[in-house]
């Protein structure tokens, strides 16, 4: 079996983490992100930006993991608290908050991405499970990322790990070019052992 892990990155691998991410993005394609966009995120500043990042988070819920196989970098994923507000104000004045959540804080991943001759390898599922587990740590009770609406192999993935659409939409100006997204959530609360153990009796009679 491949020695494969998942950890958190570290400053030196910022050129690895942009990379990937404009390998990743760019197989998507121009109709998902535009070309201007992606000729920059191997620039000098998107990669201090990551390195940024990744030495000195936010806030401490602020995460950003990297996925291996052996030695090589394959994966990440970034995320930390959800914003608060709707950007977009396409959700109308009934629409929760995105930092809202019935059972607790809510988290937001910013992006999760394996490059994609490693693809079809379980390494997206290691990141999002050691994403789960990082932000139950931190409190968080409820997780929502943002994807294009036409990107599919996005919403595939999700919608296969459970995650659902939240029912919000933003319309971001990517250099000029409207990118249209849409919201999905899940919520990452566990069951507590005696009231699964009470549903299931209940059910069995």
């Amino acid at each position: 079996m491949a020695d494969v892990n998942v950890r958190p990155a570290r400053r030196h691998e910022a050129g690895e983490v942009a990379r990937i991410q404009r390998t990743s993005w760019a197989r998507a394609g121009t109709s998902v992100i535009p070309s201007s966009v992606l000729d920059r995120l191997v620039s000098d500043e998107v990669v201090s930006r990551w390195a940024a990042t990744i030495e000195a988070p936010p806030t401490p819920g602020h995460h950003v993991l990297v996925a291996r196989e052996q030695e090589t970098i394959v994966g990440l994923v970034a995320f930390g608290p959800a914003e608060d507000s709707d950007p977009s104000g396409e959700n109308g004045s009934e629409a929760m908050a995105a930092g809202e959540s019935d059972n607790g804080p809510t988290g937001e991943i910013a992006t999760l991405l394996v490059e994609p001759r490693w693809g079809r390898r379980g390494h997206g599922s290691r990141l999002l499970a050691a994403t789960v587990d990082m932000a139950r740590a931190d409190g968080v009770a409820q997780l929502i990322t943002w994807i294009p609406e036409n990107d599919v192999s996005a919403h595939t993935f999700f919608d296969s790990a459970g995650w659902r659409e939240a029912g919000w939409v933003r319309t971001l100006d990517a250099d000029g070019t409207p990118l249209r997204e849409i919201c999905l959530h899940t919520s990452i609360v566990e069951e507590d052992p005696a009231t699964m153990q009470a549903i299931s009796s209940q059910e069995s009679k």
